[in-house]
């Protein structure tokens, strides 16, 4: 059976007393094991970030850069390969995987342009022969955790900008589907980054722990679940360190009496039910407005939903695959029996699915909720499954509300042709990221990506300018060069310096 092991120094490392199993969702076996480090192995990877970061810190950008450049061109290489390790961890389809890796990679190509993300600012004549200016530099050593849903594109948004802004990085992925993480290091290494940059360790919370509490480590982003996101910025923040630490999610998608109805249901297909659910940014909660809009958009959803393919993560037909494990599933179909207790119209139950030869797979089928109510427990939480829930609403005021009202603020789409109304939602709405006419906003790259309220703790999103800003610190400085004075005309001045 497979090892996965540990990358530090540019090299495999295994020193692990304990290992967790990692799985083929689509056959529910078994299939490699990964070694889960200890605060030693933390130990190991930060000595090696020490000897490293300074000589990397001083590389110029544009050197940094091209690393970045053969980086991009490596995973362009091995596209396929990643793509078809990454599906068989986490389970979701080849195209969905390779959507995943290319997200990520979008990040990388934003790094290529590093050396313009860093530059200062500059003020001539500040005051009498005084000028200001400032310099972006890199914190030193720091760290990503990362979720097991997006194996790709969530590591390569943390450490892609981290380490083109100068710092060393140690990636903790989760133990689930570790391998894609392991060999991003490799191809990034092989793209000319120096030994001990970049550094992948496994394990669980004895690993997290060593994370937050090591005095070298100087900022952590994390992406899981709303709890945990809490728990690392608290503890994280208490032992000094920036964080910035992204939660859970229960995405609404409004939809107006005008929208284009067909479209809608496309949309809806694809963003609630893709990648099983799985996705901080899916759609897993539909608001029609008024309940002529509510009853010709169910007519046509229900025969969607019940054309979609699900399948293993190899079959090119399939729109999507199992979920992660076994233990996950059981929490889906717990959360579609609880909407269920909770007075919810059940019309499409995804439960019990099996697919002929691969009976012992993760699968659930896809499934809808109709007539949800906001006092649910099924709404308040994120199912993070194939499950949409249609909560209707009498009004667009009512619309707005019930988003913005919600714990959980990370996204939100409102389906409508008219422009005043996509305008004011927008302005309004309680929540990080909006989409108009578009089910998943997840922004583009040169842009930045986080959610509000228990969908992100901190004050700095990712990737994007404000990604250089999280991983990097400002430094300013004031400058006078005096010419020649007279010997008896130097001033002591005991106020505050002015410009004046």
């Amino acid at each position: 059976m497979r090892s996965i092991e540990h990358f530090i120094n540019g090299s495999a490392l295994s020193d692990a007393t304990r290992s967790g199993d990692v799985w083929n969702p689509s056959q529910g076996e078994v299939q490699a094991t990964v070694g889960l480090g200890t605060a030693t192995t933390l130990d190991l990877a930060i000595d090696a970030a020490k000897a490293a970061q300074p000589a990397w810190a001083a590389t110029n950008p544009q050197r940094r850069a091209r690393v970045m450049f053969n980086f991009k061109a490596l995973i362009e290489a091995h596209m396929d390969e990643l793509a078809e390790l990454l599906a068989s961890e986490h389970g979701k389809v080849i195209a969905d995987a390779k959507g995943d890796i290319q997200r990520g990679l979008e990040v990388i190509e934003f790094c290529c342009g590093i050396p313009h993300a860093l530059k200062g600012e500059y003020t001539q004549g500040a005051g009498p022969g005084i000028d200001v200016y400032s310099m972006r530099q890199p914190l030193g050593i720091c760290a990503g955790i990362t979720p097991f849903n997006f194996p790709a594109m969530i590591p390569m948004w943390m450490f892609g900008v981290a380490i083109a802004c100068g710092n060393a990085f140690i990636l903790k992925p989760s133990e689930r589907d570790p391998s894609v993480p392991v060999r991003l290091a490799e191809l990034i290494s092989e793209a000319g980054l120096p030994d001990g940059i970049l550094s992948v360790v496994h394990g669980d919370k004895e690993m997290v722990d060593a994370i937050l509490d090591h005095d070298d480590i100087k900022a952590v982003s994390f992406v899981g679940s709303s709890d945990i996101a809490q728990y690392i910025y608290s503890r994280g923040t208490a032992n000094g360190k920036r964080v910035q630490a992204f939660g859970g999610a229960k995405n609404h998608g409004i939809v107006m009496p005008d929208a284009d109805l067909d479209q809608v249901v496309v949309d809806l297909a694809g963003a609630a039910f893709g990648s099983a659910g799985e996705r901080c940014m899916a759609l897993p909660v539909v608001v029609p407005v008024g309940d002529d809009t509510a009853a010709a958009l169910r007519e046509k959803l229900v025969p969607a939903i019940e054309k979609l393919r699900v399948g293993i993560s190899t079959d090119p037909e399939a729109h999507y695959g199992p979920v992660v494990n076994a233990a996950h599933k059981q929490k889906v179909e717990n959360y579609i029996q609880l909407c269920a207790d909770e007075g919810g119209e059940l019309v499409v139950d995804g439960r019990g699915f099996t697919l002929q030869g691969h009976e012992k797979g993760f699968f659930v089928g896809p499934t809808l909720f109709d007539h949800v109510k906001p006092h649910f427990r099924s709404y308040q939480e994120e199912i993070f499954g194939p499950v949409l829930q249609m909560v209707r609403a009498d009004s667009f005021e009512e619309a707005v509300r019930l988003p913005s009202e919600h714990p959980y603020g990370n996204g939100v789409a409102i389906f409508t042709r008219n422009g005043h109304a996509a305008r004011e939602f927008a302005a309004r709405v309680n929540v990080g990221m909006v989409g108009i006419n578009v089910p998943i906003p997840v922004p583009v790259a040169y842009h930045t990506f986080g959610g509000w309220k228990r969908s992100g703790f901190g004050d700095t999103n990712q990737h994007g300018m404000e990604g250089v800003k999280f991983w990097t610190k400002v430094k300013t400085i004031t400058q006078r060069w005096p010419v020649g004075t007279a010997a008896g005309d130097h001033k002591e001045a005991f106020h505050i310096p002015t410009m004046g």
